[in-house]
């Protein structure tokens, strides 16, 4: 029987040399492997209140509005700068070269709500933190962060749970 890590394929030396991409689209383009992974994800959360599902740009918004369909509860894209059309509050963090900028719409979550991060993959930790401080920032309150794959050798889990999350993810590869 296949597991959700056999539906993900590694390219090598992509973006650039050294690197071993995991794409998840693979996963997403198999009806089985998607089913898998989104009845995965949600396993953890039976019985729990969430209100609201935060995906990370731009794989997280696939996930996640599939489990926020799935939970009938709401969906709220966090974005690169520029791309809300509402008014928005931002959360910059580093990048391996440089730093970027998040977003998110300054009445997409309510002061109390529960809510669930999801994101495809787990590397440095950099955008998932700067999505729960946007979360906080609104009032929200996590009740874990959800992903498919996590990179443990590149730290973003033990950066997460520093910040007193909890953390889920489906499978996990070594390196980078």
């Amino acid at each position: 029987m296949k597991t959700v890590q056999d539906y993900i394929r590694t390219i090598v030396d992509f973006p650039h040399e050294g690197i071993m991409f995991r794409d998840v689209t693979t996963l997403f383009a198999d009806p089985r492997g998607f089913r898998m992974a989104i009845d995965q994800m949600l396993h953890p959360y039976a019985g729990l209140r969430i209100d609201k599902v935060v995906g990370l740009e731009a794989r997280g918004f696939i996930l996640g509005g599939a489990i926020a369909h799935q939970l009938s509860v709401g969906f709220v894209p966090i974005r690169k700068k520029g791309k809300l059309p509402g008014r928005t509050i931002s959360q910059d963090y580093k990048l391996e070269y440089g730093e970027a900028i998040v977003e998110v719409h300054d009445d997409a979550i309510k002061p109390g709500e529960k809510i669930l991060v999801v994101d495809d993959l787990l590397a440095t930790g950099g955008t998932a933190e700067a999505g729960i401080k946007l979360i906080e920032r609104l009032g929200g309150e996590i009740v874990s962060c959800s992903f498919i794959i996590d990179l443990p050798d590149l730290g973003g889990r033990k950066r997460l749970e520093a910040l007193g999350m909890d953390v889920q993810a489906l499978c996990a590869f070594e390196g980078e």
